[in-house]
């Protein structure tokens, strides 16, 4: 058996080139694995070193003198300023109607009318018992008067005779007969007054039989047809709607109770409808009522707006929305509500390692590295200032009134023009 050459066997083992010797093969792959791993921990090391170096960025916004106005904002819907619901409070069954929706009607205008047959019988029949009354009243009149004569007759007789024609009956008998008489009298007379009035009521009766407009307007509602029945023994029923004048209304609002302190007579407002979404309308408050409104644990108060409706857009029972002006303020300073909602991060510069090759190869827990700064509650808030050298420090201010998208500031170490901070910048 042939010796084989121990340095070829070597070769041969470790699939190398039959002309590179195998101990300088062995020697240059070592070399390349440690160039390879320190590229990698240096890059490692720069990059980290880069980024927990690198300041963080802000975008600004200068801090700034103008106006304010604080408005409040509350929703609600328009209504005529007088609507009257008109019923009949006779019972019977309608034979004309004589107005429709929408039909412009003034005082006095017939509406409706009920079939007056039975009325009309009623009537009659009152004038008859009013006649029959007033006949038994003359004979009672009559009875009266012959009574007194016969009374004053027999009183002449016995004081000029010396009583001696007439008996202490006989005067008794012709006293109670005139008293008679005179009750009998009375009581014809209120016959009369009671036939009197029960014609009156029957007439009444009669002429409310025609459903009138009671005010100048216009008809909203109809809710009666030709030979429908109505009943008016427990409640009036009601036919008609009207709005008196639609070229003025009303919008009627429910102000929240944190905005009712700011809300007074007379402020003006604006208003919008889903008719027109893109027009606003003019109002003004008329009258903030005290009375609570509580839906749902929610305490509001309303509130009426008067609205020009001269071009007769607007229609009842649309919804608005309304802004009202309650405070203006001019020439003060003010910054973005951004500003006062913005808290820089709190950053974490302690290493959990010590540095070294095995922290830069392990990655660090950040501790604290997502908390926020709590800013300052109330009026007194605070805002942070990027200055000259782009470094951010807090300022402590006293606000005032907001109009939603800026704040008054009213004491407070802030000039105009100072770059308050709104938010951090996106690094990428």
């Amino acid at each position: 058996m042939k010796e084989l050459d121990s340095s070829a066997d070597i070769g041969a083992l470790i699939g190398a080139s039959k002309h590179i010797p195998p101990a300088r093969f062995l020697f240059w792959r070592w070399i390349g694995v440690s160039l390879a791993i320190a590229v990698t921990v240096t890059g490692m090391l720069y990059l980290r070193g880069a980024s927990g170096n690198s300041a963080p960025s802000y975008l600004t916004t200068p801090v700034s003198r103008g106006g304010l106005v604080i408005t409040v904002t509350a929703t609600g819907a328009t209504e005529p300023r007088n609507e009257v619901s008109v019923g009949i409070e006779v019972s019977g069954t309608i034979a004309e109607v004589l107005v429709d929706h929408n039909d412009i009607v003034k005082k006095g205008d017939p509406l409706a009318r009920l079939d007056t047959k039975i009325l009309s019988a009623e009537v009659a029949q009152a004038q008859a018992s009013l006649l029959v009354t007033r006949a038994t009243q003359k004979e009672a009149e009559a009875t009266f008067v012959q009574s007194e004569n016969e009374l004053a007759r027999k009183l002449k007789l016995n004081a000029t005779r010396g009583g001696t024609l007439t008996t202490a009956q006989e005067m008794e008998a012709a006293r109670a007969d005139h008293e008679r008489a005179a009750a009998s009298l009375e009581s014809a007379k209120a016959q009369v007054a009671q036939a009197e009035a029960q014609l009156a009521a029957k007439q009444t009766e009669l002429a409310k039989a025609e459903v009138i407009s009671p005010i100048n307007g216009i008809v909203l509602a109809r809710r009666v047809d030709p030979g429908q029945t109505v009943a008016a023994a427990l409640q009036t029923p009601e036919l008609f709607v009207i709005a008196e004048d639609l070229t003025e209304m009303e919008l009627r609002i429910e102000i929240d109770e944190a905005d009712v302190g700011q809300v007074r007579e007379r402020q003006p407002a604006v208003f919008t409808v889903d008719a027109y979404p893109d027009e606003e309308f003019a109002a003004e408050i008329t009258q903030l009522r005290y009375a609570p409104i509580s839906s749902a644990g929610v305490v509001t108060y309303e509130a009426i707006l008067s609205v020009d409706n001269s071009d007769m857009r607007l229609r009842p029972g649309m919804t608005a929305t309304a802004i009202i002006t309650v405070r203006r303020i001019d020439d003060t300073l003010v910054v973005p509500n951004a500003a006062l909602r913005f808290s820089p991060r709190l950053r974490d510069t302690r290493r959990s390692d010590g540095g070294g090759i095995t922290g830069a190869l392990i990655p660090r827990i950040p501790t604290g590295s997502t908390q926020l700064a709590s800013p300052t509650r109330g009026k007194q808030r605070m805002v942070w200032v990027l200055d000259e050298t782009n470094e951010s420090r807090p300022v402590k201010v006293v606000v005032g009134a907001t109009d939603g998208v800026s704040t008054q500031v009213l004491s407070g170490d802030l000039a105009e023009g100072a770059q308050v901070i709104t938010e951090e910048a996106d690094p990428s």
